[in-house]
């Protein structure tokens, strides 16, 4: 019997499963051939406080070797940390490490990976997972943890036990961890703070350069300002991710540079080199979870008979870029952008 298997390990995946070894847990990484040779001399894990771990050996376990029959082979706890694109295919390659009492984290940006897993996975419990921070590689072998935030496990009532155990366990300095009852109101708060993944793509510089200049955040308030309508109809009240509460988050956003600096401050707090998922998704040419972000909003505001036309422009230059050569991608200027924004609304 397997206990942790982390299922797609990437920037995000390899940390966990950096974490759970540290803390000597049996844990087996599922990832692509390169990132193992990545990690075959072992993971050193840093964050932006200055924490470090040093790995020395990671366990890895291939498609191959999943044998399709025998209880061994089920874990206790099989984290999914592939991308929404990729949530489907995962879902069918899995399923020798499934048994009925395994647990399934999902780990995913957005709204609606959990359900496919559902729909796959009737009888197991599907746990959805909160991951705030940015990891970065900062070479092979060496993860970083470039900002703040806590993992947040879903903590249903007939699993309370198990998972404060499990909260308890990984709750460490480097990776602060908590559970929570409401999640879906988290991770609609979690999505607000994931707008600015889309602009930071379309910008084609670091989060904290973006962040800078005052038109990108004006066109990353007027997202935020179409999902708050939404979720206002929709009744969710969305918990605190940030010293701001949310329907503070956007005016911060819209300040002249001068009062930004001073008022969101906190914002800024990050490394300087950290760029977002959706970035590397398009740098890499390959498919972004535009339609699990953005698009999650414009699914829900049809339920309330709401309009959201700048998240719906963001959906539609995202799915251009996404056709583009990534050697050919130039950057969209900051105040061209705003301009096609303010055009759409």
């Amino acid at each position: 019997m397997r206990s942790h298997v982390i299922f797609g390990a990437g920037l995000i995946g390899s940390f966990i499963g950096g974490i759970l070894t540290s803390l000597h847990k049996n844990t087996q990484l599922v990832c692509r051939p390169s990132i193992k040779q990545k990690l075959n001399n072992g993971l050193t894990l840093t964050d932006y406080l200055g924490n470090t771990i040093q790995i020395k050996e990671l366990d890895f376990l291939t498609l191959e070797n999943i044998t399709q029959n025998g209880s061994e082979d089920f874990c206790d706890f099989l984290w999914i940390t592939v991308k929404c694109t990729g949530i489907d295919q995962v879902s069918k390659e899995i399923k020798p490490l499934v048994g009925p009492n395994t647990i399934i984290l999902c780990c995913q940006n957005g709204l609606g990976s959990d359900r496919v897993l559902q729909q796959y996975y009737p009888t197991n419990t599907i746990l959805r997972v909160m991951i705030p921070f940015n990891v970065t590689e900062i070479k092979p072998g060496h993860l970083h943890r470039g900002s703040e935030g806590t993992l947040c496990i879903e903590t249903p009532k007939q699993r309370l036990e198990l998972v404060t155990s499990l909260v308890t366990l990984l709750n460490t300095s480097i990776m602060p961890t908590s559970q929570t009852t409401e999640m879906q109101a988290l991770l609609w708060a979690k999505l607000q703070l994931n707008l600015g993944n889309s602009i930071n793509a379309l910008a084609d510089i670091p989060v904290k350069a973006m962040l800078e200049q005052r038109n990108y955040r004006l066109i990353i308030a007027v997202l935020m300002k179409e999902l708050l309508q939404v979720t206002k109809a929709l009744q969710i009240k969305l918990p605190k991710l940030t010293a701001l509460p949310a329907q503070y988050i956007p005016v911060v956003l819209s300040l002249p540079n001068s009062l930004f600096n001073l008022v969101g401050n906190k914002m800024l707090t990050i490394d300087p080199t950290v760029r977002t998922s959706m970035w590397w998704d398009l740098s890499q040419g390959k498919k972004t979870e535009i339609d699990y972000l953005n698009g999650a909003i414009l699914e829900a505001a049809l339920q309330v008979n709401i309009e959201c036309p700048a998240n719906k422009k963001i959906i539609s230059l995202i799915k251009q870029m996404e056709q583009t050569n990534s050697n050919a991608r130039v950057n969209i200027g900051s105040g061209t952008l705003l301009k096609e924004i303010q055009n759409a609304v």
